[in-house]
């Protein structure tokens, strides 16, 4: 996949990602060891809870966010350095076997005036389940090297 420098993205662009398949299981471990909450824990207890069943904490689905980003489409030259992340959203649970893949947009690319040869990348980042149907979205900033450095 090709190395993306600030010059080579602009306003406008779009790009995708793979897919990740979540498991009861993978559920489950995620919640014991970060969010142990019973909706994420136990498929019996969840029944009586808001979410009527066992369901991925956002913080997970935020992990997958980030896997399926850095391994998607949008490849920074030198990597995925973030300044922020705004307007984190969850839209719906995931579910066990939802598959999930990405949608990012980019929104603003500007040279930074503090460090020469970087610049800051804005992207809307949608993740979406199988039905393409929305379950989190933030905005993030990203630190993108420049090919020109002054």
């Amino acid at each position: 996949m090709t190395k993306l420098y600030l010059e080579d993205i602009c306003a406008g662009q779009k790009f995708g990602s793979g897919e990740f398949s979540l498991s009861a299981e993978s559920i489950k471990e995620f919640a014991a060891l970060w969010d142990p909450q019973v909706f994420h824990l136990d498929e019996v207890g969840a029944k009586d809870t808001f979410f009527q069943g066992l369901a991925a904490s956002g913080w997970q689905t935020a992990c997958i966010t980030m896997r399926l980003f850095v391994t998607g489409e949008l490849q920074p030259a030198n990597g995925f350095i973030g300044a922020g992340i705004d307007e984190l959203r969850w839209f719906r649970p995931v579910r066990p076997e939802d598959v999930l893949h990405l949608q990012s947009e980019v929104l603003e690319s500007r040279p930074m005036r503090s460090k020469p040869g970087y610049g800051i990348v804005k992207v809307k980042v949608l993740t979406l389940d199988a039905a393409n149907q929305p379950v989190q979205q933030f905005v993030t900033s990203m630190v993108v090297e420049a090919r020109a450095k002054g």
